[in-house]
């Protein structure tokens, strides 16, 4: 992956007009970056790279997972939008990706990834341990029928935010009754990152 430095640019900027700086910053946590880059290199290796896939990330926060895929070598990307319930980080999320939004690939929005209505070749949750259990299955259960999903969560229980981590890829499927999925791990300085993907 080699970023482009226009959005190198936008993510500058996305920084300095933050009222919050450091929890922009916080996107750019060695961890953060090599989960996502796990994500990016995955869909690299199990999806056709003839399509032009539509992207859905829920829990897109702000945006840097749209602006590396975006930046993927091999990935052709029609569109993504970037949904969070959090109604500060839509701006940010724009910003970052906004030479992608200029050119009508980006759209960010504020909704509810449990009853969010969409439309997309792929769905990513990378925030699955900010969900309880309930709601992550509320969500599984909406993702339309042939949609390729793919999910992250981790064992990082320290984190007060941290309310559904799981200890294991397969505690991760389990949570939605996920079935005939591939797994990826990563092991990083605080935790391990756990990723699964399939078809609905």
């Amino acid at each position: 992956m080699k970023i482009d430095i226009k959005d190198i640019k936008f993510w500058m900027d996305a920084i300095r007009n933050s009222k919050d700086r450091d929890r922009i910053l916080e996107s750019f946590w060695g961890g953060q970056l090599k989960s996502k880059e796990m994500l990016v290199k995955h869909l690299e290796d199990h999806y056709d790279l003839n399509a032009k896939p539509k992207i859905v990330i829920h829990g897109g926060w702000n945006g840097v997972l749209a602006s590396m895929l975006f930046n993927s070598k091999f990935l052709d990307i029609e569109h993504i939008t970037s949904v969070d319930i959090d109604p500060t980080v839509e701006e940010t999320a724009r910003t970052i990706n906004k030479n992608q939004e200029m050119q009508g690939l980006f759209t960010a929005r504020t909704a509810d990834m449990c009853t969010d209505k969409y439309n997309a070749d792929i769905v990513i949750n990378t925030s699955c341990e900010h969900v309880d259990k309930v709601k992550l299955q509320q969500w599984f259960d909406n993702i339309p029928q042939g949609t390729m999903y793919v999910m992250q969560s981790n064992n990082y229980f320290e984190l007060e935010e941290h309310i559904n981590c799981v200890n294991s890829t397969g505690e991760l499927a389990e949570s939605v009754s996920a079935k005939n999925y591939s797994v990826e791990e990563i092991v990083l300085p605080k935790y391990t990152r756990y990723m699964i993907s399939g078809i609905k």
